[in-house]
């Protein structure tokens, strides 16, 4: 659960669907619309006017990471994909801007942590230079 204005994601445990548990993780202020990665452990969530990316691994409970993006991250679910370098990668667009963000798998790409970001250009909206034709991904290929 989204605690938009305040930046607090909350986590609930439903296993116990009479005594439920949460677990209240600060990130950053006026969070929107979120996603899981491919492994489904970490919850992903733009901080749109924060210009920024919450990464919750929910099976700690934990913050895993805060990134500042580049221009406004767009306040959607994200595409989950493998990149041919980096491996399974969460990406979202940028409001007002043709390239996106890609986080690189927290766990499994530890020798490459410290480039946890990477812009990609093109993507919603853009137009494919070969064909004139919009970009667009088949669920079939993510």
């Amino acid at each position: 659960v989204n605690v938009k204005e305040t930046g607090q994601i909350m986590l609930v445990d439903y296993s116990d669907i009479k005594n439920l548990k949460t677990t209240t993780i600060e990130s950053a202020k006026f969070l929107h619309d979120g996603g899981w990665d491919a492994s489904k452990r970490y919850f992903l969530v733009a901080a749109n006017a924060s210009h920024k990316i919450a990464a919750v691994d929910t099976k700690t409970g934990k913050l895993a990471a805060l990134v500042d993006t580049k221009k406004i991250p767009h306040p959607g679910r994200g595409a989950n994909f493998v990149h041919p370098q980096f491996g399974p990668v969460w990406a979202t667009g940028h409001l007002g801007d043709a390239d996106h963000h890609a986080d690189l798998h927290p766990v499994r790409r530890q020798e490459v942590r410290q480039v946890q970001a990477a812009q990609l250009e093109g993507g919603a909206g853009a137009q494919d230079r070969r064909r004139g034709q919009p970009v667009r991904q088949d669920p079939s290929e993510v």
